[in-house]
């Protein structure tokens, strides 16, 4: 198909990048596969006004449904699904109040949480310090900031579904963190 080879494939090598970012080498070719099959699926194109955008929405949708299906998602593919806008069409207003909003969740859900863990968030996730730099800092072992990341991590993950607020009173009374605490040592 002509088109393809005019309006997706010059477009790979961005969205390879951006994939990139959140995905393993083998998880980026799957999703590039993915997209590549859903494309060769359409019976028609004239409605895409954009290649480009409509290659980036293949792809953050093909990582949407993956992570749907995960039991275990990092941060920072959630961070990049907000950003594909940016090297995709540029967001609409709506979107960027959405995304602003959705951050100052986020943030407010990691300052919840219990004092070492809240920090060793920010250290990690915001700031973007390695584990090993984060555990320097704070004088702890690497291990430690792994399983605060993970426990954190599932709260966080928790208090979104079940709304801040429930989510507040669970942290608070540590009871969130206790139960993240017991289901990690389980496994």
């Amino acid at each position: 198909m002509d088109w393809v080879g005019k309006e997706i494939l010059p477009h790979e090598p961005v969205v390879r990048a951006w994939l990139r970012r959140s995905l393993d080498a083998d998880a980026l070719e799957d999703v590039v596969q993915q997209c590549y099959a859903q494309i060769a699926a359409l019976r028609d194109v004239s409605h895409i006004r954009s290649g480009r955008a409509y290659f980036f929405t293949t792809a953050r949708n093909i990582l949407l449904m993956r992570i749907r299906r995960a039991r275990i998602v990092r941060i920072d593919t959630m961070a990049e699904l907000g950003n594909y806008e940016a090297v995709g069409d540029e967001p609409s207003p709506e979107r960027i109040v959405a995304g602003r909003s959705e951050l100052d969740r986020v943030r407010r859900l990691i300052d919840k949480l219990p004092p070492r863990c809240s920090q060793i968030m920010r250290l990690r996730k915001i700031d973007g310090l390695s584990q090993k730099e984060v555990a320097m800092r704070l004088g702890v072992e690497e291990h430690i900031v792994e399983n605060d990341i993970a426990k954190g991590l599932k709260l966080i993950l928790q208090g979104i579904a079940e709304g801040e607020r429930s989510a507040e009173r669970r942290f608070t009374t540590g009871q969130g963190f206790e139960n993240a605490n017991n289901r990690h040592h389980d496994r």
